[in-house]
């Protein structure tokens, strides 16, 4: 009798490839499911709002956006108030969550021998040099002044992932470089689409840019906008490097998020209906521009049987949750501080709470940073996903 044992180690190894690539197909479609969905969902239903209350869509396609066309509700010391209450509660949680162990909990400072790599040097040099020519009208660099967002930015990531490699070793950019440098066409589009919703809603305009065509508009934010995902992906690293705020966070409390189909499905109609009366009633449904993205793209993810970053939650580990959005309002700090004084910048006008700036920002407009960091979190873990697959043909 004669045994083939190459042979079958063969066959099983093309059994065993074939099946990862059959797997590995059907993410694929799922993914690319989810992100037609997205487009229907995100960008079709507030149009199709305004487009039934008769309002003048072409408005919506202005570019640059110059004209204002959403009169806002004034200031509410109800709603002011109502919402701070809901800050105070969201930041208790986390100085709970944070102090809850410490008594019998030690913490280790990360470290690394590793040295503080040239380019985070060179990171912190071109935020310098950007930072004083954007507070400053030198006449020298007038022509430079509206496009110093960029190296600003820019330097910040470079320097952000330079402290994340000089504490833990490695870094986003050193570490996972496809990936990295993947965020910044994704980013643009992204943040693009927040503008798309800012325009049904005008929370934030822009000064300054009434010297751009559309083309030179399109193509300066483009660039801009880039620089979103890759500074809070980073920065979110960065803060995982610090024990004293992870370690406490992924032995938190259990939560565990409902598996029926039938309360997914109704809360991405609740989240669809309110997006789709977001150009409607701007003054109410306006914190819907960063909550019902964010709802929908989870429970869709959650139908589809793709992980999200809720999962954690059910095993107690809240780092998923708290350090994107601790990262993109630290990031958001900056946003702020290095736009105040900028030559082409954008202001605020937000119904109801339009008191109590920190730089142009009204100080409970902050909360708006924390969904926006999971948001970030989601669509990046999404490309992460896509980055990193790999198909095997038999």
């Amino acid at each position: 009798m004669t045994i083939r044992v190459g042979s079958n180690l063969k066959n099983k190894g093309t059994l065993k490839t074939s099946k990862f690539t059959l797997i590995s197909e059907l993410t694929m479609k799922k993914i690319l499911l989810l992100i037609i969905l997205l487009f229907v969902f995100l960008l079709g239903l507030p149009l199709l709002g305004v487009m039934v209350a008769g309002k003048n869509v072409t408005q919506y396609y202005e570019f640059p956006p110059l004209t204002h066309y959403v009169s806002h509700a004034p200031f509410s010391w109800y709603l002011f108030s109502g919402l701070a209450i809901v800050a105070i509660l969201v930041f208790t949680l986390l100085f709970i969550q944070l102090y809850h162990k410490q008594s019998s909990a030690r913490f280790k400072n990360q470290t690394s021998s590793t040295v503080f790599p040239w380019w985070g040097s060179l990171g912190l040099l071109l935020i310098l040099v950007s930072w004083v020519v954007t507070w400053n009208r030198f006449p020298l660099f007038n022509v430079l002044q509206p496009y110093t967002f960029l190296p600003l930015w820019l330097g910040y990531i470079l320097f952000i992932n330079g402290l994340t490699f000089f504490r833990s070793g490695s870094c986003l950019l050193t570490g996972r470089s496809v990936y990295f440098f993947v965020l910044f066409p994704v980013s643009a589009c992204f943040w693009w689409f927040f503008e798309y919703l800012n325009r049904f809603v005008q929370n934030w305009y822009y000064l300054g840019i009434d010297g751009f065509n559309t083309v030179e508009y399109v193509f300066h934010a483009s660039l801009s906008f880039s620089i979103v995902l890759p500074a809070v992906i980073s920065t979110e690293e960065f803060l995982s490097s610090y024990s004293r705020l992870t370690d406490p966070l992924k032995t938190s409390f259990v939560i565990y998020c409902g598996k029926s189909r039938f309360i997914k499905v109704g809360i991405v109609l609740v989240s669809s209906i309110g997006l789709f009366g977001i150009g409607i009633w701007p003054d109410y449904l306006f914190p819907l521009l960063w909550l019902s993205p964010l709802i929908i793209i989870l429970t869709i993810q959650k139908m589809m049987g793709q992980a999200t970053i809720f999962d954690d939650l059910s095993r107690g580990d809240w780092r998923s949750l708290w350090l994107p959005a601790l990262a993109a309002l630290f990031c958001g700090f900056f946003w702020e501080l290095w736009n105040v004084k900028s030559s082409a910048h954008w202001v605020y006008s937000i119904p109801f709470v339009q008191k109590g700036h920190i730089f142009e920002m009204p100080i409970l407009g902050y909360l708006g940073y924390l969904p926006f960091g999971l948001e970030c979190k989601a669509v990046a873990s999404l490309v992460e996903e896509i980055a990193q697959r790999k198909v095997y043909k038999k």
